[in-house]
């Protein structure tokens, strides 16, 4: 079984293209309606991800070719959107728009306060760590500012449904 990473995005247009296979199995592209204003054909590719909210930053699980894929993995993970991501195609097969469209699941469950995480991400190198209690957050950057000089480490709590939010002042 091909195992799917969770990672966190902070760009939709940044994701590789995908491509729906066709009846014959192979892949294609189906055409588009002609929203580019051009004379040529254009086509268009949707592909499914799970997502937790609907905030910039989201923990995204993906991607998936159906919505019936989609939407059971979001299920089992918890979230409550899906996320449709189209793109249009020129006769190049270059992107030449990105369209989102966030989907809320039907009797999604509320996010339950034991499902909170803390993240630490210094400012300044981009190194960061998840934790499960506040003292932990504490001595990793307490450890990281020690060892490299002139480095701010930032901390963000993350619950299911809400995304990222950074905690400001949380160092005195």
């Amino acid at each position: 079984m091909k195992r799917k990473n969770l990672f966190f995005l902070q760009s939709v247009c940044k994701l590789q293209r995908q491509t729906r296979p066709n009846r014959a199995g192979s892949r294609s592209l189906e055409p588009a309606p002609q929203s580019l204003g051009g004379a040529g054909m254009d086509y268009k590719e949707i592909f499914w991800m799970a997502c937790d909210s609907t905030e910039r930053l989201r923990a995204e699980y993906g991607p998936f070719h159906t919505r019936a894929e989609a939407e059971a993995e979001a299920r089992k993970l918890g979230f409550s959107y899906l996320l449709r991501y189209e793109h249009l195609l020129d006769e190049n097969q270059e992107i030449q728009e990105v369209r989102c469209i966030f989907l809320e699941l039907p009797g999604a469950v509320a996010v339950e306060a034991s499902s909170i995480s803390l993240h630490t991400r210094c400012a300044t190198c981009g190194e960061s760590a998840a934790h499960d209690k506040a003292w932990q957050a504490e001595v990793w950057a307490d450890i990281h500012e020690f060892e490299r000089s002139r480095h701010r480490v930032r901390l963000f709590e993350h619950a299911r449904g809400k995304g990222l939010k950074e905690i400001g002042g949380w160092r005195g």
